[in-house]
């Protein structure tokens, strides 16, 4: 049987919104963003099982207060809906890092209220989402999107901005796009790392592209 966990991140306090977190790193995704710093994850395989989680899971029970699952893409592993069932069961908060393809997975994670918090990640519009992604798979964004909304899930939104990818106009309409579907939470643009290893050899991004020209109404938009 295959080992869906690369590895585990024992502690961070800054994965989770306040609270103290471990991360379980799954492998494989079905996107292959260009400037992905995680090829060994996305395209490697996996080092521990299950129980190998559930182990740790167990050890740290009442020492951390949140779970993080992330990625690669975590919602392609059917083994997350009983892992994070049984993370909760222990105590934990639930948090899900996404790229929204896989909204089935989210809604089931809903309907069996487990999900505490989701960091979704916003990719791109149009034929720039489909160029920095390799796919085709906006749809299920949209859908996450819109479960996120409609069950009130604490979630926020993020894009990793590289400069040769997304401009300042390609942003601008990321945040009307936004706007457009009532977010209200807090928008993340973190800069796409520069000198580590990538999907694809990428000029080297000169972010932050003058990001505080950039404006929304309706919710804070926040660079890290």
């Amino acid at each position: 049987m295959s080992k869906p966990i690369y590895d585990i991140s024992p502690f961070t306090l800054l994965d989770y919104p306040n609270k103290s977190a471990c991360i379980l790193w799954f492998t494989g995704c079905n996107m292959r963003c260009l400037y992905c710093y995680n090829p060994d994850i996305v395209l490697g395989k996996g080092k521990m099982g299950i129980e190998d989680a559930l182990h740790f899971l167990r050890k740290r029970k009442n020492l951390l207060q949140a779970v993080v699952f992330s990625g690669g893409e975590c919602t392609m592993h059917p083994a997350l809906l009983d892992l994070a069932k049984e993370a909760k069961a222990m105590g934990y908060l639930v948090k899900v890092d996404t790229n929204g393809s896989r909204p089935t997975i989210i809604q089931e994670l809903i309907r069996r209220n487990i999900l505490d918090y989701v960091a979704l990640d916003f990719k791109g519009l149009g034929e720039r989402f489909k160029h920095i992604t390799v796919s085709n798979l906006f749809g299920g964004f949209e859908e996450t999107y819109a479960l996120l909304q409609a069950n009130k899930i604490p979630f926020e939104v993020r894009t990793t901005v590289h400069s040769e990818l997304l401009s300042l106009e390609d942003l601008q309409k990321m945040i009307s796009y936004l706007e457009n579907k009532k977010y209200s939470g807090t928008y993340f643009l973190q800069s796409a790392l520069n000198d580590v290893k990538t999907l694809v050899d990428l000029p080297r991004s000169s972010y932050p592209l003058q990001l505080e020209r950039l404006v929304s109404d309706n919710f804070n938009i926040v660079s890290r």
